[in-house]
């Protein structure tokens, strides 16, 4: 029995050594004889890579993955989960925000439960602005996209393997990694825990908002559905306000005046026209960037205990 562990590197190089130490500790207090801790260096800017490298000359049961380029996070951990070779295998970021001492939880969890996954969900012990921002955030997602998802879940999960080689069939370019996860299917259990917050979120408001776009709009085609019944409405609504204006005209000889009003009609449908036409060319856009089967990410090296291979695609 293996287990493996995942983790992208970004501004982790204060983490690296504390982290890996207590994996290992997590690991044995699991049970579990063999294991490997997989490093994902997602381009960081600071000496996480090489920190990573120095645990990886002494240790032969950590793999460090160094990306080409910054991807993002959810790219990452889907590079990490390709080079994991365990029967089991744990997500986690690297701030150590979430605790390595989860596994032996997990794993006791999963076996009870029969389960193929169990993930963290925790409070959010932030401010009062960042709750109910997260609130609205993951409730429009879930309208949306139709990705139930709990609004406290956490990055850190165990997955079996069989699970983890589904989760691999998804190969598309564009993707919100808790839309795979929950697309995946199999039993899944939430335990909870105690998460800290000991730095500021990375996600800024542009970052959420390009995620909550690309959340919705590459796992729903909820917002094409509704375009078509408001144009729908829309028309139904223009055609009984003519057909209000006739019957003023004819019926009564009553001409219907009002510049501002016919503007003001204008205006709203240029304006719901544009939004609409842009909303469809976010859904262009997406089909365009999955046809060209572009990689993934590109892996510069990776380096397995003392050895060092050369650069491979991520499809």
């Amino acid at each position: 029995m293996k287990i493996s562990v995942v983790t992208p590197l970004f501004h982790s190089a204060a983490y690296v050594e504390e982290l890996h130490a207590r994996c290992k500790a997590a690991i044995r207090a699991a049970g579990v004889a063999e294991h490997e801790i997989v490093f994902v260096n997602d381009c960081s800017p600071d000496e996480s890579l090489a920190e990573a490298k120095k645990v990886a000359a002494r240790d032969p049961n950590v793999v460090v993955v160094d990306l080409a380029r910054n991807y993002g996070q959810h790219k990452a951990i889907m590079t990490g989960l390709a080079y994991a070779t365990g029967n089991y295998v744990f997500v986690m970021d690297s701030d150590l925000e979430e605790d390595p001492e989860w596994i032996p939880i997990f794993y006791r969890e999963l076996a009870e439960k029969h389960c193929d996954v169990v993930y963290g969900i925790s409070n959010l012990n932030r401010g009062f602005a960042y709750r109910i921002g997260h609130r609205i955030f993951y409730r429009l997602i879930a309208a949306l996209s139709g990705v139930p998802m709990s609004r406290q879940v956490c990055i850190a999960r165990l997955m079996t393997r069989r699970y983890v080689d589904a989760v691999m069939l998804f190969t598309e370019s564009e993707y919100y990694i808790a839309g795979i996860w929950h697309l995946a299917g199999f039993a899944q259990m939430p335990v909870e825990v105690d998460k800290r917050h000991s730095s500021a979120t990375t996600y800024t408001l542009p970052r959420l908002a390009a995620l909550f776009i690309n959340a919705v709009t590459t796992y729903s085609t909820r917002p094409l559905l509704a375009i078509s019944v408001a144009g729908i409405a829309l028309s139904v609504v223009a055609f009984l306000y003519t057909a209000w204006i006739i019957s003023q005209k004819l019926l009564h000889g009553i001409a219907v005046e009002g510049w501002a009003s016919v503007m003001a009609v204008v205006l709203l449908y240029g304006g719901l026209s544009l939004f609409f036409n842009g909303l469809i060319a976010i859904y262009v856009a997406k089909i365009f960037i999955e046809v060209k089967r572009r990689p993934r990410t590109i892996v510069r090296e990776v380096i397995a205990g003392t050895k060092t291979h050369g650069a491979l695609d991520d499809g």
